[in-house]
């Protein structure tokens, strides 16, 4: 990479040290390193695009390697699901690797470990550990245990290995200093164990490696030469070299474990066990519910992967915690989008219109432009006839001179169509307008040539033929959370700032083109927003979720509040 071509962050600038300090180019090998027991979510992707986009930066391999170390709380689904969404975000991974792929080796050198006096089997209880590990400001002191001899911890722990005792009985300790001023180095656990099928190794195993442990010896037998994790793993720093201290061949590359500032998203969570929480309490309906902040759930709400892309480069990488506005990512999104998403018409708040002067019985088809940002889209066919809907907020009796959409008296376009004037209103007993009159100039048409269609009114409106619109349901989504900050305030829990309004279904008639549109496909819905298919939709029933608005207009809400 040339240092000329942008502005360097922290972590492009210790790669750039790294190579000219020595360091072959031919050597630069990232990771993403995921634990399978959830799915991955907006954090994640931008931890993805760090590692791949190096990856990709410096023309080296990336490796994907599931954290595989605990079966109590992984499934295969969750592999699938963030292989998946590491695929969707357009990246592919050079190896697919698994910590479980190494235990036997792990467990080979917790034997040299035991051999050479570097770590023993403890049997006290995890609170007597807790007692005796001390605090920040005091020191541990030494397990009854730290000084079996070297016969007895191989034969506690290979009976370990062999599944003779129960949960919680023993544990494999690394021999450190019980003094340490970081607690982390007081002869930490390296192996547990647990009586768990494992959904790649079965039942072979019944004790199972600790993150610290597996973690950076897996690094090092990948050869991986930087391992970027986010900041809350700084204090493991020390206990990660440590580690790899015990097994470092002077031949071989030696992992480098930096760290950055996690991002956190404004009105979301992004802790996996409060997520899978709001999932197994129903607050939400999946993991891929659209008001998740998981990528599976910004996938399916109708997210662009390219947009997650250009959020997660936007905000950069920093040394920092910060909290970032959810509002950017949705400017990211409706980016993409303004340039992508074909433009159709929808009506969502309905009120008949009947245009009085055009002939009962005709209908016609017009030409509609499918995206003004990209005339190579070109035009599709829309039905036109003497009764459509158009949206209730854009029609009032009276209006002051701002309201530039149809009122008694006034004229206004609809769109890809004619000119009309409202005339008269109906009502029901209780004073609603059900139905609103209105004529038409025939020779006002867009795109006809006339000179009539060519001349201009304040206003263009959209609408449907309402002999031709297909019913849909459709999923307005808003801010899960009310508060900016579910996780800041400590003190109470972050469900309490569920918004019960969070989703709201209503009923909208489209234009007849969408009925062939597919899962996932988004489009613009004209004036209105973006929107995209459901995987709830089908033939028999159309389902559309909100992606996003055309305009930030949750800030003023809040300002105003």
């Amino acid at each position: 990479m040339s240092t000329e071509e942008k502005s360097l962050n922290f972590i492009e600038q210790i790669i750039e040290e790294d190579l000219k300090n020595g360091l072959s180019n031919d050597k630069l090998r990232f990771r993403f390193p995921p634990e399978p027991n959830g799915y991955l979510h907006v954090g994640h992707a931008s931890a993805i695009c760090l590692n791949f986009g190096l990856g990709i930066d410096y023309q080296a391999p990336v490796n994907l390697r599931f954290d595989d170390t605990n079966p109590a709380k992984e499934e295969q689904e969750y592999v699938d699901a963030i292989k998946r969404d590491i695929e969707w975000l357009g990246y592919k991974w050079n190896n697919e690797c698994y910590a479980s792929d190494y235990f036997q080796q792990l467990y080979d050198w917790a034997i040299e470990f035991i051999k050479t006096g570097k770590a023993y089997v403890d049997s006290q209880s995890s609170e007597e550990m807790a007692i005796q590990k001390g605090t920040p400001t005091t020191p541990g002191t030494d397990s009854p245990f730290r000084n079996r001899s070297v016969e007895e911890n191989l034969d506690l722990f290979t009976r370990m290995k062999n599944g003779e005792f129960p949960n919680g009985t023993h544990i494999l300790r690394a021999k450190i200093d019980m003094t340490h001023n970081n607690m982390l180095m007081r002869d930490p656990i390296m192996y547990r164990i647990l009586h768990a099928h494992h959904h790649r190794t079965g039942n072979d195993w019944c004790i199972y490696p600790m993150y610290d442990w597996a973690h950076g010896e897996s690094d090092y037998l990948e050869q991986i030469s930087h391992s970027f994790c986010t900041l809350e793993f700084l204090p493991h720093r020390e206990l990660y070299d440590w580690f790899l201290d015990q097994v470092y061949d002077s031949k071989k590359v030696r992992p480098k474990q930096r760290e950055f500032a996690r991002r956190n998203l404004s009105h979301t969570v992004v802790s996996k066990r409060k997520l899978l929480q709001l999932v197994e309490e129903k607050h939400v309906t999946s993991w891929d519910d659209p008001r998740m902040s998981t990528i599976s759930g910004m996938r399916r709400r109708g997210y662009p992967p390219m947009a997650i892309r250009n959020f997660a480069n936007t905000i950069g990488i920093a040394k920092r915690t910060n909290l970032i506005d959810v509002s950017l990512l949705e400017f990211c999104v409706r980016e993409d989008l303004n340039k992508t998403a074909p433009r159709v018409m929808a009506v969502l708040n309905p009120v008949k219109l009947i245009i009085t002067n055009y002939p009962e019985g005709k209908e016609e088809i017009l030409d509609a432009e499918n995206s003004q940002e990209d005339p190579s889209l070109g035009f599709r066919k829309v039905p036109f006839s003497r009764e459509l809907y158009i949206e209730r907020e854009d029609f009032q009796e009276e209006a002051n001179k701002k309201f530039f959409r149809l009122t008694l008296g006034t004229e206004v376009r609809l769109k890809n169509a004619y000119i009309i004037k409202g005339e008269s209103v109906v009502k029901d007993s209780a004073g609603n307008i059900t139905e609103i009159h209105c004529t038409y100039d025939e020779d006002s048409r867009s795109g006809s040539g006339s000179e009539a269609s060519q001349r201009k009114v304040k206003g263009t409106i959209h609408w449907v033929s309402i002999n031709h619109a297909l019913e849909a349901e459709v999923r307005i989504y808003d801010r899960l959370f009310t508060h900016e900050n579910p996780d800041g305030d400590k003190e109470v829990d972050f469900k309490e700032y569920i918004n019960p309004n969070s989703l709201e279904v209503i009923k909208g008639y489209l234009e007849p083109s969408l009925a062939t549109a597919k899962n996932g496909e988004r489009f613009q819905f004209q004036r209105l927003g973006y929107y995209c298919v459901d995987k709830d939709s089908s033939a028999e029933k159309l389902v559309f979720n909100k992606t996003v608005g055309l305009r930030d207009t949750w800030a003023k809400v809040e300002n105003k509040e």
